[in-house]
């Protein structure tokens, strides 16, 4: 189990930036896919979002690693880095700051350099939530800290670089995305709960077990389609889109509310509700 090395794809696990691709898809709902105005700032910002949950997940992986957390875990990035948290770290700190950088250079293109004031408290959260002794996502705000730099961190930001002003829309929608991160993060903490308790990582599992785990990720699904339903009505949607989102997110629920939670059965009918939505 020790010299296990996953291959890349395992490793890297695309369906897992899912969680920093949707807030970009909101965004773009939310504003109009006829208003353009902001929106083609978008891909460039979510793609430094990527970057930067490239990088958090790699010093996640190192500190987990280090703490005594990761034995379980087949497609640990210091597993692929040959069991190296040298190497491993400096992988994560390269995408971090070629994710900030990216970042950065959107931000003053964009004429929205004054988000630095909303960005930079959230890259400081997402340092302080894999560094030290003493890591955030080790303590009991690990959940927190990941709705907020989900929900005001990637939502807000995007939906401000996107030139919308901050209203009851965008509140919904910093919600909703804030809930869906934190029921992405506890729907894979169940299996890990006896090696997170060893090495004194206080997880929502740990301090609770695993059926209020999967009942807290679900109520916090629901939250995110609700939320993001009540953002589409006061954006003005149109009633056939409306319809649809309204018909999937019913489907995304049940689905949810019949399978045990884990981040596939969370991530999958989040990017179908949100992508269909989009294409009407």
């Amino acid at each position: 189990m020790t010299g296990y090395q996953p291959g890349f794809r395992q490793a890297f696990n695309p369906a897992i930036y899912l969680i920093s691709l949707l807030p970009g898809i909101g965004v773009w709902i939310l504003a109009g896919k006829s208003d353009s105005a902001g929106i083609h700032w978008l891909l460039p910002a979510t793609l430094a979002v990527v970057a930067l949950q490239h990088a958090i997940n790699l010093l996640n992986d190192v500190s987990d690693w280090k703490l005594g957390a990761d034995a379980e875990k087949f497609d640990s990035w210091v597993r692929f880095h040959r069991l190296d948290t040298g190497i491993a770290s400096l992988h994560g700190w390269i995408s971090f700051v070629l994710g900030g950088l990216l970042g950065l250079t959107v931000l003053v293109l964009a004429d929205r350099l004054w988000l630095l004031a909303i960005a930079s408290p959230m890259l400081a959260l997402g340092y302080l939530y894999n560094s030290g002794p003493r890591p955030l996502s080790y303590t009991y705000l690990g959940e927190w800290v990941t709705g907020l730099c989900y929900g005001p961190g990637v939502f807000g930001c995007l939906w401000l670089l996107g030139n919308r002003s901050a209203g009851p829309t965008a509140v919904l929608g910093m919600i909703a995305f804030a809930a869906l991160a934190m029921s992405l993060l506890l729907s894979h903490q169940p299996p890990q709960i006896e090696t997170d308790r060893l090495s004194g990582k206080l997880s929502f599992a740990v301090r609770y077990g695993t059926a209020r785990t999967r009942q807290a990720s679900r109520l916090l699904f629901t939250v995110f389609l609700l939320g993001f339903g009540m953002a589409l009505w006061l954006a003005g949607s149109d009633s056939a889109t409306s319809l649809i989102y309204s018909a999937l997110s019913l489907l995304a629920w049940l689905w949810v509310a019949l399978l045990p939670p884990k981040p596939a059965t969370i991530l999958i009918p989040s990017a179908l509700v949100l992508t269909a939505t989009l294409a009407t």
